[in-house]
């Protein structure tokens, strides 16, 4: 008896963890087509997506269990990138660049590995800070306040020359061409995201999304499980802006605004707000789409003659192309989860094929 009732028990935990593992095989094949292809500017536009997996990932922890839209979470892939330049940069450069920072800081050289660890825990930090604060709200003040976070953000680190340089463009972060740094960081993502999703946590505050006043009556701390939400992806998305740093070895407060804020919360709306398995999937169609567009604008051969679209019409196009998959499936490309065999299921995430209902006590 003891057996049978342990079967459907192994059952939820093999469907459960489908989703990461099919994900997994995914960034392991873009990898694997990368050394594949050996082009350098192949290489640097996968590096772009894990990157952008990673950055996804991090507000889907979020945004995608809570289904409080926040726009300010870009400002924590900034802290991770400054961050990883004042822990990984040569000293003499940081006299020239950040002069105010602490002699201690100054004489701090880390391998990028380490600098990007404690880069994510920096921005977590800060993300539990903010979330103290942010997390009692709900609805379109919260999205509201999030907003005013990232603009409060990018105003010190924009004016702060002494420890931030800035407006001024940082250069000097040591540049990590190899694919696999990146990949790795987009496979720890996923799991993040799914370990969070599967939880008691996760459960709770997936449940506050979906009925707040049941889940207020049963014992939820619904700040409490958002904050805990706010703060992880907080560390996802530091560490997405450490990495972000050593792919292009240069930052500036701007890089981190509103261009890449907009396009990291397109590419989860699009692939599908609601799953782990959308967040990754809408990243990697909508960056070969935006490459495929921009290969179109640079000019393409024909004959004798070379096609070309005109200077702009990318975004344009871009944005077409994102309204008809949104006026067609509003909730997205994949509002359900990859499971064995390829395939999906239930629509609200990873962690529900396991009991739905979160006891009283895990609250």
């Amino acid at each position: 008896m003891a057996q049978d009732a342990q079967k459907p028990q192994k059952s939820v935990l093999l469907r459960t963890i489908a989703t990461p593992l099919i994900l997994t095989a995914m960034m392991v094949a873009l990898a694997l087509l990368t050394l594949a292809v050996g082009s350098r500017p192949f290489n640097q536009t996968m590096i772009d997506i894990f990157v952008r997996v990673i950055l996804v990932v991090g507000l889907y922890i979020f945004v995608g269990n809570s289904g409080v839209l926040s726009f300010g979470h870009i400002g924590f892939t900034c802290l991770g990138a400054y961050a990883a330049a004042w822990l990984t940069m040569p000293p003499m450069m940081k006299e020239l660049s950040f002069p105010g920072l602490p002699d201690w800081l100054k004489a701090v050289q880390l391998p990028y590995g380490p600098g990007a660890v404690l880069a994510a825990l920096f921005a977590g930090v800060f993300a539990l800070l903010f979330g103290r604060v942010l997390m009692r709200l709900s609805g379109i003040a919260a999205s509201i306040a999030t907003f005013a976070m990232l603009a409060m953000i990018n105003t010190i680190y924009a004016n702060w020359e002494s420890v931030t340089a800035a407006t001024n463009s940082v250069v000097g972060i040591p540049i990590v061409r190899t694919i696999w740094p990146y990949m790795i960081g987009a496979i720890v993502a996923i799991f993040v995201a799914w370990l969070h999703a599967v939880s008691r946590f996760g459960l709770a505050l997936r449940a506050a999304r979906d009925e707040p006043t049941a889940a207020l009556a049963s014992g939820i701390d619904i700040p409490r499980v958002r904050l805990v939400a706010f703060g992880l992806s907080g560390v996802v998305m530091g560490l997405g802006g450490a990495l972000m740093a050593h792919s292009i070895g240069v930052v500036t407060p701007d890089t981190f605004y509103l261009g890449l804020t907009f396009i990291t919360l397109s590419m989860l709306v699009v692939g599908g707000m609601s799953t782990l398995s959308g967040a990754v999937s809408g990243v990697v169609i909508l960056s070969l789409l935006i490459q495929g567009l921009r290969w179109l604008e640079r000019g393409v051969p024909v004959g004798n003659t070379t096609f070309a679209l005109p200077g702009g019409l990318q975004e344009i196009l871009l944005g077409v192309v994102m309204i008809a998959i949104l006026a067609r499936r509003p909730n997205g490309l994949f509002s359900k989860e990859f499971v064995w065999p390829f395939g999906a299921r239930d629509r609200r995430g990873p962690a529900l094929a396991a009991p739905q209902t979160v006891p009283e006590g895990d609250a």
